[in-house]
């Protein structure tokens, strides 16, 4: 976690994977079954599709310090398929600052997944309370598509 000004937080998290980085992306792009499988994502909804651009709405929502918090954004996302990379920035919603990128990479005998997000909090969400949970929550996250993604590749075809 770095910790940049303005109370913004850019995070990074990486996977090793034995795995065929195709269920990776194919995990990933599925945007209407996100919230399926990753914790705390209450809604995850495609809303428009322009080539390799897409319109996504999701919702989270989590209970921190007896409290349940939600959060809604409308990303726009950029698919690389060349680079196996999924860019994404807020448009709207409940941050001043919501962007990153989901990256899979590898040398062939190990895939990567990699998940950096920057965030900056709305007014009164005080981030340094919050800096634990994020980092917490990247980690599940990936675990979770991974998990997904290790589902979907012992199925049988």
């Amino acid at each position: 976690m770095e910790r940049l000004p303005g109370g913004c937080r850019r995070l990074a998290v990486q996977l090793r994977l034995a795995m065929d980085p195709q269920w990776l992306w194919a995990v990933l792009t599925d945007y209407d079954s996100l919230s399926g499988f990753i914790p705390n994502l209450e809604c995850s909804r495609l809303l428009w599709r322009r080539g390799n651009v897409v319109g996504l709405e999701q919702e989270g929502a989590q209970v921190f310090m007896g409290l349940r918090f939600k959060a809604r954004v409308h990303l726009e996302l950029t698919e690389h398929l060349e680079e196996r990379r999924l860019s994404f920035t807020m448009v709207k919603g409940d941050f001043r600052r919501f962007e990153g990128a989901w990256q899979i990479g590898g040398d062939g005998t190990v895939t990567t997944l990699l998940y950096e997000l920057t965030v900056q909090g709305c007014v009164g969400m005080p981030i340094g309370l919050i800096e634990q949970r994020l980092r917490d929550d990247l980690a599940s996250n990936l675990r979770a598509v991974q998990q997904e993604a290790q589902r979907r590749c012992a199925l049988p075809a």
